[in-house]
Order: structure tokens, then C-alpha cells, then sequence
């Protein structure tokens, strides 16, 4: 039987994309070997966001990453403090607030200093900051960590997931352009002072066998064996989300609303079929904002989060590279 730890609330979750849009005639135009028709039936995605200008893409296909780097309208930092602005402003607190900063994803801009300084320094602050992460299930991790750390933690922690991955994104390969678009997911959380949104179990694991199935190297462009990774997501998410399932029995589970890793719409829908969830309880937005790595899942309830009422549960269930994946249930109060 599941025995629930120390309290994790959250109080304020928000969300930042940029205003560049990739949609899938941009990517046909780059001739590529791809088109509208292509691209839906693989992934399901229509439309992107980005922090690289288009021109830039189009000239470059973004293949000298320092130039990307160069050439990008907002750091990671600058996308973190926006999401984290809204987070803050749903919590009904200020940047002063915080005590902690914590950050994580997948593609930093720097191995030092850690990205959650350079956001709190974009916010103004000065309190301790570290990063955390651990690939695209980074923030059911930041979840499951600070929960465990209840007793060492200030009264308000940030939480920032900077997600710019058309950076790294080798724009002369189909398999890759297809799938990114940037987004920043920010949470404000508590483990001593309550709010409506609680998040009442986590969990965290990993198969490090599998590592090498999605990487970003330190100087070179995404690759992850696709099928492989697929295969692994969808036996994984599913086996998360029944677990929460079975936890909240059948008749609380007929309130759960599922929210998984947006990777590609057909892994969704496969959780979906497997776990038997209705159509109106899949919240997703991979159709129009892309694989958002580590930020999608989080930036979905975001974008929900002024629909969500007493005695809705949300499963966030995520995989990532390492290979990893985390599950957080939250309630609603």
C-alpha cells in the first residue's frame, strides 16, 4: 500500500514560448525531403516555436552551433525568468519570495555557472541556486527531490525548466527538425505553507543501460535512435499511469487527467488506448508547440491551469534521456 510522505504544494505554475514559428511549410521549404503530409502521420506535429530567428535557419539549417548560440533571441535565462514571472504572479507572491532556485532540462547554455543562477539573477534575487537534471523527466524529478528534501528547503522554491532545443537542432536532418520546439515551464512550490494544488505522490527511476539512446554531446547536434525510444515511452508512461490508476481506485480515477511527455502525438495516443482514458481527459499540445523536452508535459498544465478545479487530479507522467522517467499526481482542492 502507497504511504504518503511529507506534503509537496504547488502554488503557481507558468509557462513562456517564443514568438518564431516553424510550421511544417517552413520545414518543407527547407528541402529537406519532407511535407505537411509526412510530418503528421510520423509525429503529429503542425507548428513549432523557436528562439532562432528564420531567416537564420533557413541560410544556416543551424549547423555551426556556436553560431546558433549567437543568433538565438532569448538565453535560457531570459526564457526561465519569463515563465517564472507568470508562475510567481499565479502564486500571488514576489521575486523576493523565493529561497531557492533550482533549474534543469536538457540542453543548458553553460556547464557553469548553473542555469538557476543566471535565471534568479534575471529576477533580481540572491538565494541559493542549483541545477538538477535529468533530461526530459527533469521536472517530475525537481518534484520528487524536493519533496524528499522537506526539512532543508526555504518556504517558497522555484522550479525553472528552460527548453530552447532548436539550438541544438541539426536542421538538414528531417528525423530531428520535425520534432522541437522551445518552451520554459516555471513552478513555485512549497513544502510548508499550503495551497489548492497539491501534489500528493512522486516517483523518479532510470535505466541507465539505455543511455545512449538520446543524446546531445557537449559540441554537436540531437540524436536519439528513435524506435527504440519510442518503444521504451510507451511501455513506460503506461506503466506509470495505471499505477496512479490503481492508487486512486476506480471511482477517483474517473476524474484523472493524463498529461504525458510531448514527444510525438502516436506515443500519446498509444498511452492513451493502453490505459484506457477518455478522449477529454488527454490534455496535450504537441500538435501546435512541438517536442518541448523537458518543459512540455509541465507547460501543458500551465496552459490549463485557470480550467482546473476542485477534485480534478492530473497524472504527469514523463520519460527522458539517461534513460529516465518521473510521475507526479496532483490535486486539486
Amino acid at each position: 500500500m502507497y504511504e504518503p510522505g511529507p506534503m509537496l504544494y504547488l502554488h503557481g505554475l507558468g509557462h513562456f514560448h517564443p514568438e518564431n514559428e516553424i510550421d511544417n511549410a517552413f520545414l518543407e521549404s527547407l528541402d529537406i525531403g519532407t511535407n505537411e503530409l509526412w510530418i503528421t502521420s510520423r509525429v503529429g506535429i503542425k507548428n513549432r516555436r523557436t528562439v532562432l530567428p528564420l531567416d537564420y535557419i533557413r541560410q544556416t539549417r543551424n549547423k555551426d552551433l556556436r553560431a546558433g548560440q549567437e543568433a538565438r533571441l532569448y538565453s535560457n535565462a531570459q526564457t526561465g525568468a519569463r515563465a517564472a514571472k507568470l508562475a510567481l504572479e499565479r502564486a500571488g507572491l514576489q521575486a523576493s519570495d523565493i529561497g531557492m532556485v533550482i533549474a534543469g532540462g536538457c540542453s543548458p547554455d553553460n556547464c557553469i555557472p548553473a542555469e538557476a543562477s543566471r535565471v534568479a539573477k534575471e529576477l533580481g534575487i540572491e538565494v541559493p541556486c542549483m541545477d538538477m537534471h535529468s533530461a526530459c523527466s527533469t521536472f517530475g524529478m525537481h518534484m520528487h527531490f524536493i519533496n524528499a528534501m522537506e526539512s532543508v528547503l526555504p518556504e517558497y522554491v522555484l522550479c525553472v525548466v528552460p527548453e530552447n532545443s532548436t539550438r541544438i537542432t541539426d536542421f538538414s536532418d528531417r528525423s530531428s527538425a520535425i520534432l522541437f520546439g522551445d518552451a520554459t515551464a516555471a513552478a513555485v512550490v512549497s513544502t510548508k505553507i499550503p495551497s489548492k494544488v497539491k501534489a500528493v505522490f512522486s516517483s523518479f527511476g532510470g535505466a541507465p543501460s539505455g543511455c545512449d539512446e538520446v543524446v546531445i554531446p557537449r559540441v554537436a547536434h540531437f540524436y536519439q535512435n528513435g524506435a527504440a525510444v519510442q518503444k521504451f515511452a510507451i511501455k513506460k508512461m503506461s506503466e506509470l499511469l495505471k499505477q496512479i490508476q490503481e492508487r486512486l481506485g476506480p471511482d477517483r480515477a474517473s476524474r484523472l487527467i493524463y498529461v504525458g511527455h510531448q514527444a510525438n502525438l502516436t506515443m500519446l495516443e498509444a498511452v492513451v488506448k493502453r490505459c484506457e482514458i477518455a478522449p477529454e481527459r488527454h490534455f496535450f499540445n504537441i500538435v501546435d508547440y512541438g517536442n518541448q523536452a523537458a518543459a512540455g508535459a509541465p507547460v501543458v498544465v500551465s496552459q490549463r491551469w485557470d480550467d482546473l478545479k476542485s477534485g480534478d487530479i492530473v497524472a504527469l507522467v514523463v520519460v527522458g534521456g539517461g534513460l529516465s522517467w518521473s510521475s507526479v499526481q496532483l490535486e486539486w482542492t
